[in-house]
């Protein structure tokens, strides 16, 4: 696959333009919280690298992240920029089966010891007889894998924590957890955000480490800030404004899904900002509660999905969700709603619900006692 090829001239042949390339780096940049002036050195690598050698292994999983990879933003520029990596193995989109598939990946973690990036797909079965590929166990091949590489990203909750496969029969776990010793970058999310993925990857080539991590060895500028903080409808919570059921008229003029479950308050993702399908939206502006899918555990942690949160701050310092509306003080707290609003609310979106503030009812003092926020994700205490 464009053996002695450089980036420019797969750029060329592709029919990507400069320019094309150059925006592709700017975002890159920008997703992985560096100055907008680093997109010149990211290009510099990325044009210059020698192509490393990537294993991608899948194991107890949904497939959702490999399908999340083949729709990265930016596809042409991402595409290449993949390929840039020579993928050894990728059962999913690789033409070799069997036996030969197999030592392709034995021979790449033999000869290139300690070199090549791994990336991990689904849950490791730690029972006996779940998931053989080749004859071997998914344990027996991760340890291998993941054991030898310079780097190993687990993609998705469940290679991450075990995901939804640890609440089943086989004993999932995450690879973190199977091969202790091994260098890990996790990817969180139900699937993981293929931006993020991609940055990881250009982060990597372009200064030959890894981006920063958090506690859950997550990539800081992916999972540092909550996604309360970075949402849209965020202004409407402080507002008093929600959505009380499904199909409501808040619901239709975008008002915050606080009440209708969202994990938002707790959660940390840059899910608002990189959005999906390259930048198209995300589910709480297509109208879905956030169910933490980038937290610790969140199957378990978040659930039940479509419960609120208690206590969450709002409205100031010192008052709660729960009793922002409930009260109606007078002609000032509503202009106070109206001005939060107006001042926070950005987008079309905000726009329509400017005149709906004015009417919106006042929020009621808050109790004096420090909000104890439930323990929803493992995330709202520690990000």
């Amino acid at each position: 696959m464009f053996v002695g090829q450089t980036l420019p001239e797969r750029l060329e042949e592709r029919g990507v333009t400069r320019r094309a390339f150059m925006s592709f780096c700017g975002v890159m940049a920008a997703t992985l919280a560096l100055p907008a002036s680093y997109r010149t050195a990211i290009a510099e690598a990325l044009m210059n690298v020698r192509r490393p050698v990537l294993i991608w292994r899948e194991f107890q999983d949904c497939a959702g992240n490999s399908e999340s990879i083949l729709r990265s933003p930016h596809p042409d520029v991402a595409q290449l920029v993949l390929e840039t990596l020579a993928w050894n193995y990728h059962e999913l989109i690789m033409a070799g089966a069997g036996e030969q598939a197999e030592a392709m990946s034995t021979q790449a973690v033999r000869d290139l010891k300690g070199e090549y990036i791994a990336v991990i797909e689904g849950a490791i079965p730690t029972g006996e007889g779940f998931c053989t590929i080749g004859g071997r166990s998914a344990l027996d091949l991760v340890r291998e894998v993941a054991g030898n590489a310079k780097a190993t990203l687990a993609v998705g909750a469940c290679a991450w924590d075990g995901g939804l496969v640890a609440l089943g029969p086989t004993g999932g776990q995450g690879v973190q957890d199977v091969v202790p010793g091994a260098s890990v970058v996790n990817l969180g999310g139900c699937p993981h955000n293929p931006a993020n993925t991609v940055a990881v990857l250009v982060h990597y080539l372009t200064f030959g480490e890894m981006p920063a991590l958090d506690q859950y060895n997550r990539p800081l500028f992916a999972y540092g800030d909550l996604i309360h903080d970075q949402c849209e409808r965020r202004a409407y919570f402080d507002a008093g404004l929600f959505v009380e059921e499904w199909g409501d008229e808040g619901h239709r003029n975008g008002y915050c899904l606080y009440k209708m479950g969202c994990k938002g308050p707790s959660a940390t993702f840059n899910c608002p900002n990189v959005r999906w399908n390259d930048g198209t939206s995300w589910p709480v502006e297509a109208g879905h509660n956030c169910i933490a899918c980038a937290s610790h555990e969140f199957w378990t942690n978040a659930s039940p999905f479509y419960e609120a949160l208690p206590n969450v701050e709002g409205f100031g310092a010192d008052v709660s969700a729960q009793t922002v509306g409930l009260t109606v003080l007078g002609g000032v707290a509503a202009l106070t709603a109206a001005h939060a609003v107006g001042k926070g609310v950005q987008g079309a979106a905000a726009r329509r619900s400017l005149a709906a503030a004015n009417r919106a009812p006042a929020a009621a003092p808050a109790d004096t006692a420090d909000p104890k926020q439930k323990e929803t994700t493992g995330d709202e205490n520690q990000d």
